[in-house]
């Protein structure tokens, strides 16, 4: 209330126009840098890999890009921003090529890491929530006088089957084989081996699901054994 007994408006807290105006220009800039940073397969950086299929891209930013000469990449694939690729190691003498093959359409989520020292697999439409993680190394720990992130294990390969999918979060871990067709829960831990056409879930993942010919999808639990 005033003194007179009238009533004063709120006074509105305005953004000044600069302000707002800067919002627009920093927004716009990233779109821009987001545009200009992809890799595609006509960029320089682009050639640096030993193949790199027409309509695929790497979006920007990236988290790492090490050993693009030994990756393959199929044609209209994206793999998502802040993403690790990485195939062998600076020290490393020998390098399977290709270590890292990605096949076509296939779409890797924001955040994730596919670091390969010999061989990961990846088929024809993978997709893939955030935050993945795919490698076929590991560390040891036997050496008590040495610390464990210098000691490397020996690698096994990985392949992950066409038409699957990994939920958000999945680590896929050394010698692990994911077949075709299968789901991989959010969260899960593939350490062995997921049958084609299944629903995993779980550290370690489990079967809970699979499909059967003339019965359909059916409980893991209740399934036949297969010969």
């Amino acid at each position: 209330m005033t003194a007179g007994g009238g009533s004063r408006r709120p006074e509105r807290c305005a953004t000044p126009r600069p302000v707002r105006w800067a919002g627009d220009v920093v927004r716009w800039g990233w779109e821009l840098a987001c545009r200009q940073g992809a890799i595609g397969p006509g960029d320089r950086r682009g050639r640096r890999f030993g193949a790199l299929g027409a309509g695929s891209l790497v979006a920007f930013p990236v988290t790492t890009l090490y050993g693009e000469r030994w990756m393959r990449i199929g044609r209209d694939t994206i793999i998502g921003p802040r993403v690790t690729l990485s195939a062998g190691l600076p020290t490393q003498v020998e390098v399977n090529d290709p270590a890292v093959t990605i096949g076509d359409r296939c779409v890797i989520g924001a955040g994730s890491g596919i670091v390969a020292h010999h061989e990961i697999v990846i088929g024809d439409d993978v997709w893939t929530g955030h935050s993945i993680y795919v490698t076929d190394a590991n560390h040891g720990y036997e050496d008590v006088d040495e610390p464990i992130g210098r000691q490397l294990a020996p690698s096994r390969p990985v392949s992950i089957g066409s038409g699957s999918w990994l939920g958000h979060g999945v680590v896929v871990l050394p010698g692990a084989r994911i077949g075709r067709h299968v789901t991989v829960g959010a969260g899960s831990v593939v350490v062995g081996e997921l049958p084609d056409f299944s629903v995993a879930v779980g550290a370690p993942a489990r079967v809970i699901r699979r499909w059967e010919p003339g019965a359909g999808w059916t409980s893991a639990a209740t399934s036949p054994p297969r010969r």
